[in-house]
C-alpha cells in the first residue's frame, strides 16, 4: 500500500475503458525521464511460452518454503494478512520481497505535524525499520528484536539489503530491491519498466543499509533476479498482488484521493509488481523444465489490493484486531528508541489510524483467483483423485488405495500457465472436465498480455485426457479480457455442461456445451455488479441456479425451465453477503443459501426462490469462504474458524482440525458414501485429506 498519487500509469486512460471504446494503454515514454537508459534499446526478450504438453516430472521435497512480492513496504500487512500470520504459526519460512524503496516523497509524516522535511533515504529506512517491528511482532518477538542485516548477491550481479529475524521453527528474511517509485520526471517508475523497453532504473540506497552504492535495473534483469530468487528459496507457496485489477470508474478526484490509477481499482505498483512476479514464476517454469527438467512444485495466491476499498468488508471484529495489531508495530512511533536513526516506522501508519481509514484497506483479505484448492471426484475403484494447479500447471493426484487418505506423486496434466483455482464438471459417463483461466500471452514492454478460458477433456471414465481445448475470452479487447474471473461449471441433467465466469463489467458470461459436445458463443446474461467467487446449484426440476456476492444483496440467475437460457432474477430481500454463497437443496426441493455478512462472524441460511427471507443463524463461527452440502445424516458446513483452523459441521457437531500441515486456503469438501471428507493443499504443495468421521486430523 502507498499513498502515492497515481500519476502516468501503465493503464492511464481518462474515464476508464468502456465496452464499445477502448483507448489502449501502451503509451511509451520517452528515454529521457529515465533516471537512467541506454541510448539503443535493448531488444525485447519475450517471455518464454509454456509448454502446455502434459506428462513433465514435478518436483516435491515435501518441504514448505513461502516467497511473498510486494510493491511497496507494508502491501502485505494490508492485503495479504492473515494469511501469511497463519503460514508463521504453522512455521513456515517466508521470504518477503519488496521491490520499490517505499520513499514516494521522502516525507515521514509526524500526526499533528505535517510539516516534515523530504528526505527519501530516510523514509524508505524508516519503512524497512517498521516491517522489523511488524514481522518481529509476527514472530511472536518484541518488536526491537535484533535483526541480521546483510547484503544479498542476486542475479546479474545486483545486490540488496536483506533482513532476517528467526524463533525456532519459523523465520522472517526481508529482501529489499529498493527500485525507486517515480523517474525524475514524477511518471510512476515500475509501470514504466513493465511498458518501455528502453527505460533502466537507479536504486535507492536507504539511510543505514549495509549496501553502499546502487544498481541499475531494466525489464528483463528485474524478471531474472525474481526468478534467481525462486530459484534459490524454491517456494512452495509464492503470494502476489493482483496482476489484472477490476475495471473501476471514478471522478479524479476521488481516484487520487484513493491513489488508484485511472479505471482501474488498485495501485499502478502494486499491477506491475504483480505483473513482473507471474512473468517471473512462468520464466522459472520455463528455465525449469527445458532439457527435460522438472516442474517447480509451488502453488500461486494472488491477493486484491485497493479493490477492498469498493466491496463489503469480509472481515469479523476478532479477525481484524489481528490483522490491525501489525500494522501498529509498523507505523511505529517518533518517540519509540528503536536504535534507527532514520526513523522507527512509517508515521502515516500504525494506532488506530488503519482502522479510523474510511478507504477500510485493512477490513478486507480477497483473492484475486477465489475457489477451492482441490477439485475432488472419485474413481469407479473408490479411490478419490484431487486436481489442483502446481508449477501453474493442472495436475491430479489419486489416492494410493480407496480410503487412505494418502496421495501419490502427481501426474502433470500440463496446460500451463494457469491461474490457481479450476472449475470442473462431471459427465454423465462419469468423465471429468477440467476449466481454467489461462495467461494466454504475460509480455512487457508492448508485448501482448491476454486471457482465455480452457477445458480439458477426460477421453474415458477414469482414464487419460484429451488435448486442451481454448474457450476463449467473454471479451474481445485484450484488456478488458484480463478483467475476467476463473471459470464455474456445472453439468445440468439435460446432458448439457455450463461454464461461467465474471467480465470485465462485474456480470456474468456464459458458454454452453451440448449433448452433442457442441460449444455456442459467449453470452453476457446481464445483472448487476457482483464479487468473483461464483456458486452454482441445479435444483430438482433441472433448473440451472449461478449465485453471485453483490454490493447490496444476492445476485441470482435461473432457467424458467431445464434447457432454457439463465436470465437475472434480483432479490433485494436477501441480506448483504460479505463473500461467496454457498447454496444447497433442500429435502422439498427449495434452495438455501449459507454466508456470512460483512464483518460477521456467524453463518446464516437464507431461503431463495421467493420464499420467506427469514435468515437463520447456523453458528459455526468463523471467516472466509464456505462449503456446504446435503449429506444422508444432514447438512454438512466447511470452513476456516476465526483462527484460522478449518472446521466441519456434521451430524456429529462441530469438529476442527488441529494437527497437520498449514492449509492453504479454501479445501474442497467431498461428501461421499462414507460421509465427509475435506481435501486441501498444504504449505508444502501436497495435498491432505481430514477424514473426521474416522478420526483423522489430516
Amino acid at each position: 500500500m502507498n499513498n502515492a498519487p497515481a500519476q502516468g500509469t501503465a493503464a492511464a486512460r481518462p474515464g476508464g475503458p468502456s465496452r464499445r471504446h477502448v483507448v489502449t494503454a501502451t503509451t511509451v515514454l520517452a528515454a529521457a525521464v529515465a533516471l537512467s537508459s541506454c541510448s539503443v534499446p535493448a531488444p525485447r526478450r519475450s517471455t518464454p511460452a509454456a509448454d502446455p504438453a502434459p506428462g513433465m516430472p514435478i518436483a516435491s521435497s515435501r518441504r514448505a518454503q513461502a516467497m511473498q512480492i510486494l510493491a511497496h513496504p507494508d502491501d502485505d500487512l494490508y492485503f495479504m494478512n492473515p494469511d501469511t500470520q497463519r503460514m508463521l504459526d504453522a512455521g513456515v519460512p517466508l521470504v518477503c520481497i519488496y521491490v520499490t524503496a517505499g520513499e514516494h516523497d521522502g516525507k515521514n509524516h509526524i500526526p499533528g505535524d505535517w510539516d516534515v522535511p523530504a528526505d527519501r533515504p530516510a523514509y524508505s529506512s524508516a519503512r524497512h525499520q517498521g516491517l522489523r517491528q511488524a514481522y518481529a511482532a509476527l514472530l511472536g518477538l518484541d518488536r526491537f528484536a535484533d535483526w541480521t542485516k546483510d547484503v544479498a548477491s542476486l542475479h546479474g550481479g545486483h545486490r540488496a539489503e536483506i533482513n532476517t529475524l528467526t524463533n525456532g521453527r519459523a523465520s522472517v528474511e526481508l529482501i529489499f530491491l529498493n527500485l525507486p517509485m517515480h523517474t525524475t520526471r514524477r511518471y510512476m517508475a515500475l509501470p514504466s519498466l513493465w511498458r518501455d523497453r528502453s527505460l533502466g532504473l537507479n536504486t535507492v540506497v536507504a539511510a543505514g543499509s549495509p549496501l553502499r552504492g546502487t544498481v541499475s535495473y531494466d525489464y528483463d534483469e528485474l524478471i531474472d533476479v525474481l526468478v534467481g530468487l525462486m530459484e534459490q528459496y524454491r517456494p512452495t507457496v509464492i503470494q502476489t498482488l493482483d496482476p489484472d485489477p477490476d475495471i473501476q470508474h471514478s471522478d479524479e478526484t476521488t481516484r487520487k484521493k484513493d491513489s488508484e490509477q485511472r479505471g482501474y481499482s488498485d495501485h499502478a505498483d502494486h499491477t506491475a509488481v504483480a505483473l513482473f512476479s507471474w512473468a517471473a514464476m512462468v520464466r522459472w517454469v520455463a528455465r525449469a523444465t527445458k532439457d527435460s527438467g522438472e516442474v517447480p512444485g509451488f502453488v500461486a495466491t494472488a491477493f486484491r489490493g485497493y479493490y477492498n476499498r469498493h466491496w463489503p468488508k469480509n472481515l469479523p471484529a476478532a479477525v481484524l484486531r489481528e490483522k490491525a495489531a501489525a500494522l501498529v508495530p509498523y507505523g511505529g512511533s517518533p518517540d519509540w528508541d528503536c536504535g534507527n536513526t532514520a526513523g522507527c516506522g512509517d508515521y502515516n501508519v500504525g494506532g488506530v489510524r488503519p482502522l479510523k481509514n474510511k478507504k477500510g484497506w485493512v477490513r478486507a483479505t480477497h483473492h484475486r483467483y477465489p475457489g477451492p484448492r482441490t477439485t475432488v471426484a472419485t474413481e469407479a475403484s473408490g479411490r478419490l483423485v484431487a486436481y489442483g494447479v502446481l508449477g501453474l500447471r493442472a495436475v491430479r493426484w489419486r489416492e494410493t488405495r480407496p480410503g487412505s487418505g494418502q496421495w501419490g506423486a502427481p501426474d502433470d496434466l500440463g496446460g500451463g500457465p494457469l491461474a490457481p483455482a479450476l472449475g470442473a464438471a462431471t459427465l454423465k459417463d462419469g468423465r471429468q472436465l477440467l476449466f481454467a483461466l489461462r495467461f494466454a500471452a504475460l509480455d512487457g514492454h508492448g508485448g501482448p498480455n491476454q486471457r482465455e478460458v480452457v477445458l480439458l477433456e477426460q477421453g474415458s471414465p477414469g482414464g487419460e485426457f484429451l488435448a486442451w481445448n481454448g474457450l476463449g475470452n467473454p471479451e474481445r479487447d485484450d484488456d478488458r479480457g484480463r478483467r475476467i474471473g476463473v471459470p464455474v461449471a456445472v453439468a445440468a441433467p439435460d446432458g448439457r455442461v455450463h461454464v461461467f465466469v465474471r467480465n470485465a463489467d462485474k456480470g456474468i458470461s456464459t458458454r454452453v456445451r451440448d449433448r452433442a459436445g457442441r460449444w455456442d458463443r459467449w453470452r453476457d446474461l446481464g445483472g448487476a455488479e457482483i464479487q468473483d467467487g461464483l456458486s452454482t446449484v441445479v435444483d430438482s426440476a433441472g433448473r440451472v441456479h449461478v449465485f453471485g456476492s453483490g454490493r447490496e444483496s444476492v445476485h441470482h440467475w435461473t432457467q424458467d425451465t431445464m434447457g432454457l437460457p439463465l436470465t437475472f432474477r434480483p432479490d433485494s430481500r436477501l441480506p448483504v453477503p460479505g463473500g461467496p454463497l454457498a447454496p444447497v437443496l433442500t429435502d422439498d426441493g427449495g434452495i438455501e443459501l449459507y454466508y456470512r455478512k460483512p464483518t460477521d462472524s456467524v453463518v446464516m441460511a437464507v431461503r431463495t426462490g421467493g420464499a420467506p427471507a427469514r435468515p437463520r443463524k447456523e453458528g459455526f463461527d468463523g471467516y472466509g469462504p464456505l462449503s456446504a452440502s446435503a449429506a444422508p445424516g444432514g447438512l454438512v458446513l466447511l470452513g476456516k474458524d476465526t483462527r484460522g483452523r478449518i472446521q466441519l459441521r456434521t451430524r456429529r457437531g462441530l469438529l476442527t482440525r488441529t494437527h497437520g500441515i498449514a492449509a492453504l486456503d479454501a479445501p474442497a469438501l467431498h461428501v461421499g458414501h462414507s460421509g465427509a471428507t475435506v481435501v486441501g493443499l498444504g504449505a508444502d504443495a501436497h495435498p491432505w485429506t481430514w477424514l473426521p468421521e474416522a478420526g483423522t486430523a489430516g
